[in-house]
């Protein structure tokens, strides 16, 4: 057999392979939350786990005691933070009426302005542009939030979570050492630095970034939390925090935020120092995560545009639901990853060089 037709044997087994991979993941997205939530657990606690191993003689020890300190950690944090947030949530949810009539009161007359200095017919044209669109925003976003949210999937995907996904996360995190040995005798041995380089540079990338946004998202979230409730704002504990959480996805949380926290200002305050103070907590958040946070916590080096990201995210929700978003950011980058090596090669080649 030729080298020819052993390279296209070995791309068709890929492809096939990569094929029943998605159709898999595609036909079992519902049931894979807990699994993929507990393969995530374990591959970020890995190091840890290493290190204490050391010291305790024995693995299972380590991961015990990482675990039980993981979830009683959060624990005490949801437990602490619960009543607060739930007060905050039931009263914003309250507030809505008002805040669309405040809405109305403050646009009523841009509006009529607008209408005076275009026309009728150019108003009605943008409105029906305007409407067109919104509807078909507002209909996707329902559909990923009906995805994510309601219905009995997503209620098996919350008690799966919280009764799966630890003993998930405690048999990977004890056994991840030897699942990676196992895959790695399964490379083929012709290619095997290649694939080794490929994946070390993939995880450097995945944990890079993941690890350091979650560390820029809770500094964000602790900021934006405390500045919003020194100004006085309502619900600013709720906005900053969720303001931080959403700073995962690049540039969007803080726009959501500052969005809900000028609409909240809206029906609270009067005068326009408040606004400028609501502004300022943004701005200096801003500018900290600009200056110091992302160029420190995640960098250039891990090689993913935020745009990426964002559309990773979007795509992920829309096509497997909670389970693609948390496989965004790693499909991400193992695409960024390839991408990266399959330009490198071309350049290398003659179809680049022309040599």
């Amino acid at each position: 057999m030729d080298k020819t037709t052993s390279r296209e044997k070995q791309m068709w087994f890929r492809v096939v392979g990569l094929g029943v991979f998605l159709l898999l993941l595609y036909v079992l997205s519902g049931v894979l939350t807990p699994f993929v939530a507990g393969l995530a657990v374990a591959y970020f606690l890995d190091p840890l786990a290493d290190r204490l191993e050391v010291g305790l003689k024995s693995r299972s020890a380590a991961t015990a005691l990482i675990l039980l300190t993981f979830f009683a950690l959060i624990s005490a944090l949801g437990m602490a933070l619960f009543p607060l947030l739930q007060a905050q949530i039931v009263g914003l949810v309250a507030r809505i009426p008002d805040a669309v009539t405040a809405a109305h009161d403050f646009l009523d007359p841009l509006i009529a302005q607008i209408e005076r200095e275009l026309g009728a017919n150019e108003i009605q044209t943008l409105k029906d542009n305007a409407g067109a669109f919104a509807g078909a925003a507002v209909s996707w976003l329902i559909d990923v939030l009906k995805s994510l949210f309601l219905g009995g999937k997503a209620v098996v995907n919350t008690l799966s979570l919280v009764f799966i996904m630890p003993v998930v996360a405690f048999f990977l995190l004890r056994d991840w050492d030897l699942l990676v040995t196992k895959v790695d005798e399964l490379l083929p041995r012709t290619s095997v630095d290649t694939i080794r380089a490929q994946f070390r540079e993939i995880d450097a990338t995945i944990a890079g970034f993941v690890r350091g946004q979650a560390t820029v998202c809770l500094a964000l979230g602790t900021l934006y939390a405390t500045g919003l409730t020194l100004v006085g704002l309502d619900f600013g504990l709720l906005i900053g925090l969720g303001t931080g959480v959403l700073a995962f996805v690049p540039y969007v949380g803080m726009i959501i935020g500052l969005m809900v926290a000028f609409g909240v200002a809206l029906m609270q305050f009067s005068d326009p120092m408040s606004f400028v103070m609501v502004a300022s907590v943004f701005a200096i958040g801003q500018t900290i995560d600009a200056a110091f946070l992302t160029p420190n916590l995640v960098g250039g080096r891990v090689g993913l545009h935020p745009v990426w990201i964002i559309f990773a995210l979007m795509a992920g929700a829309s096509l497997f639901g909670f389970t693609g978003v948390l496989l965004a950011v790693p499909t991400a980058s193992i695409i960024g990853v390839l991408v990266r090596f399959a330009i490198g090669r071309y350049r290398d080649s003659a179809f680049y060089t022309g040599v």
